[in-house]
């Protein structure tokens, strides 16, 4: 119900200025129709209240609705059902009246596509029924220059002003399209990739490296007793630290290279056209700095990192194999002592390239 009463008060206050524009516009047109008419005062009166009244009164009825976006449709309704009185009440006058009916269909398909142009046609006839039974109009085939004159800013600005407003409205949804897709993209927590989008990525890169002949890395980073740090110092300092880590892995690593998190406090990275040796110097250094920062930020955090690596085989059918290979490398960087980096060599035995216990 909130989000739907947001939505209504969205649509009133964007329509508030339009129908403002409209109204008086055609205020204009219907008024140079009328005058040769002679109309009665209250038809005078109820053509100032359409136009010079009614937009407000319209807004404050939407504005304090309990449903603000059904009485705005109302509203529109209402706006249609007008429309159609003032083409009879100009005796069917050409150019007003198709003034009149093209101004609405445009409002109503902008608004709400075919079924709203349906319902608002719907009140259109409702309306020149209604006029057909108080004025008894004739047909008018003829429209003077000064009628035509007056239905030219109906023509020319309003469709400019709509066309405004609907391109701002197309503007915000495809930036909250975007918004919405970054966010299904990346983790909350840490602004990486999220485990799906990255796994994403490995294969996209697994398929470069095989298509191009081009060889990379992939590297799984592990934070060491992690729940200690959680058990110890709380879920706030845990957050921290993998927010820590998130941040130099997106500062310190190339602008090729993909960093996501796994999962937990696992991360990942992705390393194009990088040989393994300079892998695993690029992972030992930011291993070192990583410790480094968290012991700064707080002398009594030990915190260290345990990295496998593995390098792109050609031989592999799947990126799936990839991964395992780092993995495996992984697993061996934590059994073997914690706070080191290990690369999966050519034969698939781990070996630490670089030990730093």
């Amino acid at each position: 119900m909130e989000k739907t009463g947001g939505k209504g008060l969205s649509l009133a206050r964007r329509l508030y200025s339009s129908r403002i524009l409209g109204v008086t516009l055609g205020l204009v047109c219907v008024s140079a129709a009328m005058f040769p008419l002679d109309p009665a005062p209250w038809v005078w009166c109820l053509m100032l209240f359409n136009g010079l009244f009614w937009p407000h009164l319209a807004y404050q009825w939407a504005r304090r609705s309990r449903a603000p976006y059904h009485a705005e449709h109302r509203n529109l309704l209402v706006d249609a059902f007008l429309g159609g009185f003032w083409i009879a009440a100009m005796q069917f006058n050409p150019l007003p009246s198709a003034t009149t009916i093209s101004m609405m269909a445009m409002n109503n398909v902008a608004i709400g596509g075919l079924r709203f142009l349906l319902a608002g046609t719907a009140a259109q006839i409702l309306g020149v029924g209604v006029g057909l039974q108080i004025f008894a109009p004739v047909f008018i085939p003829a429209t003077s220059p000064l009628q035509l004159y007056a239905c030219l800013p109906l023509l020319c600005f309003y469709p400019l002003v709509l066309g405004w407003i609907c391109f701002r409205q197309a503007h915000t949804l495809g930036r909250q399209k975007r918004e919405l897709l970054a966010l299904s993209r990346t983790d909350s927590l840490t602004g990486l990739l999220n485990h799906g989008t990255w796994k994403d990525q490995l294969e996209v890169e697994f398929q470069r490296c095989k298509r191009q002949q081009k060889g990379g890395a992939i590297a799984l980073i592990d934070i060491d007793h992690f729940k200690a740090i959680n058990d110890t110092y709380g879920h706030v300092a845990g957050d921290i630290v993998l927010r820590q880590l998130g941040k130099m892995l997106k500062q310190h690593l190339r602008a090729t290279d993909v960093a996501g998190r796994y999962g937990g406090d696992e991360f990942c990275v992705i390393l194009p056209d990088l040989p393994l040796n300079r892998a695993a110097a690029v992972m030992e250094a930011l291993r070192d700095r990583f410790a480094t920062l968290c012991y700064e930020h707080n002398p009594t955090l030990k915190v260290g990192l345990s990295i496998g690596l593995a390098a792109f085989d050609p031989g592999h059918a799947d990126a799936t194999l990839w991964l395992d290979d780092a993995d495996h490398a992984l697993y061996e960087a934590k059994t073997s002592g914690r706070n080191r980096v290990i690369c999966s060599s050519d034969d698939k035995a781990p070996r630490a390239l670089v030990d730093s216990a």
